[in-house]
């Protein structure tokens, strides 16, 4: 059982004889002789065997392990497929977050134009000599005032994002 673990392992791990023996410090022939069952290795070399292939020696020592089978690289190949899909779907859900997330944000920032517009300029008609007045004022004063000149830049990104977001790239 363990000539025939440790063979299927082997290969599972892509390494030939020499390869293993190799990381060992072993020849051919011992690993050749270990895989045909004419001999065993102690138990220090067992433990090596199993760090060397990553695998418990539990499992070199336990039932007969299954080689892979050329269908295993199919299920493979299946799983992969989906993970794209997946990932794809991932892309286009992100593509149309942003895409609303742009459109959204030029709605907001016409809306808040209109409603300036609308308005005029009130801060200038305030009385500031009252303080409650005098920091509404300033503080409304403010963002017209940062609004009137960030706003353009910020609508130009906002429309050229929804532009590039949306589902025709």
């Amino acid at each position: 059982m363990l000539n025939e673990n440790l063979k299927a392992v082997r290969k599972s791990k892509g390494l030939s004889q020499e390869e293993l023996a190799a990381k060992l410090y072993v020849v051919r022939q011992t690993v050749s002789k270990w895989e045909k069952g004419l001999s065993v290795p102690d138990s220090d070399m067992l433990i090596a065997i199993s760090e060397a292939l990553e695998t418990p020696v539990s499992a070199l020592l336990g039932e007969p392990i299954a080689e892979k089978e050329p269908d295993d690289l199919k299920a493979i190949s299946e799983k992969l497929e989906v993970i794209n899909l997946q990932l794809a779907q991932r892309k286009r859900a992100k593509r149309r977050t942003l895409h609303w997330a742009f459109l959204i944000a030029a709605l907001v920032i016409l809306v808040i134009a209109g409603c300036l517009i609308a308005l005029g300029s009130p801060y200038l008609n305030w009385d500031f000599s009252d303080p409650e007045t005098a920091v509404a004022g300033t503080v409304f004063h403010a963002f017209e005032f940062f609004f009137v000149r960030l706003a353009p830049f910020a609508f130009v990104g906002a429309v050229v994002g929804a532009v590039l977001t949306r589902k025709g790239q």
